[in-house]
């Protein structure tokens, strides 16, 4: 079965197919990416595969028949007519299908740290010990607009935790600029 051109559906030329992985197509000169299994190339004949003898590896989807090669995404083993040369490695068709093209290059997240959680917690959690509020109160307010335009989170969320950290982190730095002058306005005071 040819294989056909993406953009006018004319075949792309086998010897091509065969050797290269983009193929311009002598119809309208449109470059084609083609990652095409061996078994396709091979119009009307049948590429031979050696029946798989007593205690030889077999093909995960052939089982009758000798596996030449394993694959480099699972471990599968796969015989001449399943075995893909992709990107420089032996794949089965089950990876080429689920982790070829735009799929193979997505690389989905499970988690992310959750900077504006942290902003929150950090000035929230040192009031328990309010002497360290000198140094997370500033702190605070830095890493929140450091990381403003950070990815919250793999589910949808909102910036309020940046807003209310720094809202918190202005209300310790306040509050010990205020008790600073306050001493050293009562110690003048004093002399």
């Amino acid at each position: 079965m040819p294989v056909p051109c993406a953009r006018c559906q004319m075949p792309l030329p086998e010897w091509e197919l065969a050797s290269l992985r983009v193929v311009d197509c002598t119809s309208c000169g449109a470059a084609n990416e083609a990652h095409v299994f061996p078994a396709a190339l091979r119009a009307g004949a049948l590429i031979q595969t050696e029946a798989a003898q007593e205690g030889e590896a077999a093909c995960f989807d052939h089982p009758e028949k000798r596996a030449v090669a394993a694959c480099q995404q699972c471990g599968r083993f796969v015989c001449q007519l399943c075995a893909v040369d992709f990107s420089g490695a032996t794949w089965c068709p089950s990876c080429v299908a689920a982790g070829a093209g735009a799929a193979r290059r997505a690389n989905p997240e499970a988690s992310r740290t959750l900077f504006d959680s942290i902003a929150l917690i950090t000035p929230l959690a040192s009031l328990l010990v309010w002497p360290f509020t000198i140094i997370t109160g500033p702190a605070a307010i830095v890493f929140s607009i450091l990381k403003w335009g950070a990815p919250l989170s793999v589910v949808r969320r909102l910036r309020w935790r940046f807003v209310a950290a720094m809202l918190v982190g202005l209300g310790e730095t306040a509050g010990w600029i205020w008790f600073v002058l306050y001493v050293l306005l009562r110690s003048r005071t004093k002399v």
